[in-house]
């Protein structure tokens, strides 16, 4: 999902081009996320996808190298594609980066989603925000810097990721309420807040995300079959 969405971003912005680096770069770092999530001093998940997970086919020692290499690789494509473009472009790409992956981003998501502060939605929203749409806003944002979108609109398209990221997570949530309610994650929204008040709120980010993504210009019909997808979850 989050390399497709950097090439529909390029695609949908009509200069014809196609920034596989920048969409490589964006699995790298969700991938090395995955490694560490599944270990067992994490989330001590044994299987990812329907497959044995990284540690339990490699071993721990394994995982952890492979997650270190793949952030390194991410920042070494960015850097890369740092001289094909303006240096105010270059240095907004990593700073996203940097975010994303950071303590601001998916890694302080992670710490908040193993100690919560508690069990109330608010904590639920900071999660999601900093673990998942931290890497949703870096897929965003990398497709339009390197698709050739305007760097004056990057506020824009980073409200379109947020939205995304949001209504994305929730449906995971609402997907995965009863497994974490047994496992009792307080990190699932839609177990915070219900099942009806869940749905609201995932009708309203597909809204706020449908809207925002018109603004910026880039609702094409990659972006209406995206929004379709989320939809389907929800009663709307």
């Amino acid at each position: 999902m989050r390399p497709a969405i950097v090439l529909m971003v390029a695609n949908a912005l009509g200069f014809g081009k196609v920034p596989l680096d920048a969409s490589l770069c964006v699995e790298f770092f969700h991938t090395s996320s995955l490694i560490v999530d599944d270990l067992p001093c994490m989330d001590d998940d044994d299987y990812r996808r329907s497959r044995l997970s990284t540690h339990k086919v490699f071993g721990e020692a394994v995982a952890l190298l492979a997650s270190y290499a793949l952030i390194t690789q991410a920042f070494a494509i960015i850097q890369k594609n740092m001289l094909d473009v303006t240096k105010e472009v270059g240095q907004i790409a990593l700073s996203c980066a940097t975010k994303g992956s950071g303590l601001l981003g998916a890694t302080g998501g992670q710490f908040f989603d193993l100690f919560p502060k508690g069990k109330e939605a608010f904590h639920a929203r900071q999660v999601i925000a900093m673990k998942t749409v931290s890497l949703f806003e870096l897929s965003f944002v990398l497709g339009f810097l390197f698709g050739g979108g305007s760097i004056s609109q990057i506020k824009e398209i980073k409200k379109a990721s947020y939205h995304f990221g949001m209504a994305f997570q929730i449906a995971d949530d609402l997907d995965d309420r009863e497994k974490d309610l047994l496992l009792k994650k307080n990190s699932n929204i839609a177990n915070c807040l219900g099942e009806e008040e869940t749905l609201n709120l995932l009708e309203n980010e597909i809204a706020s995300f449908e809207k925002q993504v018109k603004k910026v210009g880039i609702f094409n019909e990659e972006f209406q079959e995206l929004t379709s997808i989320l939809m389907r979850v929800s009663p709307c």
